[in-house]
């Protein structure tokens, strides 16, 4: 367990206390046998100078948090560095909307009691004392973890700092506990304030709750009924209701996203490609005789995709991926093998599985007990095409670009890349043609009828 070494725990009790604060005692009370990953302390009796020169004797001094109070303190562990938040306590002034202006009054008279009425929620606004392991509990956070509810400590807790919204979102769907009824109020009260924080502080609660909730549908029903969908993402709010007949569906547009999303492995990239791969049903929504179609939907969520992420500020190369398992989430299963081998070309080798899995997850969305053996005989196929070295890529094939500009003495340009392109797809309709010869003949061939028709011979 990475906590404090006790020779440093010692130093701290020689003048003052130090108390483990936050998401550590938590779960330890939450979770029996799990051991939490962060810890974080608070010390009281020190003053702020004085405890730095202190941990400077045990490990490492970084004082970047200077001015709320906070000391990122570093010690080494089997050789690994171990970072820890050791703060003094301190009261919070909100003076101004949305936790963008607030000021910070930290003092190490200050009892730690103080120090946890100023916390986001009750469950999170406990302290146990490293001296004799006492729990310091005044808001009852310990009879909310044992009720399994979220409460906030304090009535303005969402305004001064809507951001709590959302972690109480995560939290519910995370540990499967209730937001009670004055924090739920609170909650719709105040859903508009989201738009005052940070887009990647919006992204991070997202993540969390889509990647370590079992049930991440729990979170964006509550958001959805609180209002937040609305707020954070009103492309999906535009799903509600949005019926699917025609005997394929159980559910509406909005309820086969979210139970696609709790069929998906707890993984980043597949849990947002399934909150996004129907989010433009709505728009393609065509009434027929035998129910309604969609055409097109998948691609019009592709950009609808790249247009959210990059609006809450994800990565590019994360977005890339996404994007491409939404457009590419309705394939067939029902091709050659050089179909086959062209959606791997096209998906790529390190996405390939992700949309299986994606597929997977669709088919149990779909609420209609259908199977999924076509897709593992799918998967069995692909893997077969993989292990056979078959080329995929430009990097596979046999002749580059290096090669091509020697032989027609041509510089780097569109010349080459069309007939790297021409070859490309040569080699996936027949793979035992990728070999240096048989292509730099078939380069020839290309290139002589391109001048050909050029000089308008043909």
């Amino acid at each position: 367990m990475c906590t404090l070494k006790n020779e440093t725990i010692n130093e701290i009790l020689k003048l003052g206390s130090i108390y483990e604060v936050g998401g550590a005692v938590r779960d330890r009370y939450l979770f029996a046998n799990v051991k939490p990953k962060d810890h974080d302390y608070i010390v009281t009796g020190i003053p702020y100078n004085e405890l730095s020169k202190m941990l400077k004797q045990h490990g490492k001094v970084d004082l970047v948090g200077r001015s709320f109070g906070v000391i990122k303190f570093t010690q080494f562990k089997d050789g690994k560095p171990i970072t820890f938040d050791i703060t003094l306590p301190r009261k919070e002034f909100s003076t101004g909307t949305g936790h963008k202006d607030f000021e910070v009054d930290f003092d190490a008279d200050l009892k730690i009691e103080t120090d946890l009425h100023r916390r986001d929620f009750t469950i999170n606004a406990m302290a146990v004392s490293l001296e004799d392991k006492i729990l310091i509990d005044p808001l009852d956070g310990m009879a909310d973890l044992k009720n399994r509810q979220i409460r906030i400590v304090y009535e303005n807790s969402f305004a001064d700092d809507p951001l709590r919204m959302l972690r109480a979102i995560q939290f519910a769907a995370r540990f499967d506990f209730e937001i009670e009824k004055n924090t739920y109020d609170a909650l719709v009260k105040h859903a508009h304030l989201i738009n005052t924080i940070s887009p990647e502080r919006i992204a991070e609660e997202l993540n969390k709750l889509l990647e370590l909730s079992k049930k991440p549908s729990v979170g964006f029903r509550l958001m959805q009924q609180t209002g937040l969908l609305q707020e954070v993402l009103p492309e999906l709010e535009l799903c509600v209701g949005v019926e699917q007949p025609g005997g394929f569906h159980k559910y509406d547009v909005f309820e086969h996203t979210m139970h696609v999303l709790d069929a998906s492995p707890k993984d980043l990239k597949l849990r947002l490609a399934s909150l996004f791969h129907d989010i433009n049903k709505p728009q393609h929504r065509r009434l027929v005789e035998k129910g309604a179609t969609f055409y097109g939907h998948e691609m019009s969520a592709g950009k609808t995709t790249k247009a959210v992420m990059t609006r809450l500020r994800y990565s590019n190369d994360l977005i890339k991926d996404v994007k491409m398992l939404v457009e590419r989430h309705m394939f067939t299963v029902d091709v050659t093998p050089k179909g086959l081998r062209r959606l791997i070309r096209q998906v790529g080798k390190e996405l390939i599985f992700d949309l299986l899995e994606l597929r997977r997850a669709d088919v149990e969305g779909l609420g209609m007990n259908n199977n999924i053996d076509d897709i593992n005989q799918f998967e069995v196929d692909i893997q077969k095409e993989i292990d056979s070295k078959a080329p995929f890529s430009l990097k596979d094939i046999a002749l580059n670009g290096t090669d091509l500009m020697e032989m027609f003495e041509l510089k780097p340009g569109k010349e080459v890349g069309d007939i790297l392109d021409y070859l490309m797809e040569q080699v996936l309709d027949n793979p035992k043609i990728n070999e240096k010869e048989k292509l730099e003949e078939l380069s020839k061939i290309y290139y002589n009828e391109k001048i050909n028709n050029d000089k308008g011979l043909n």
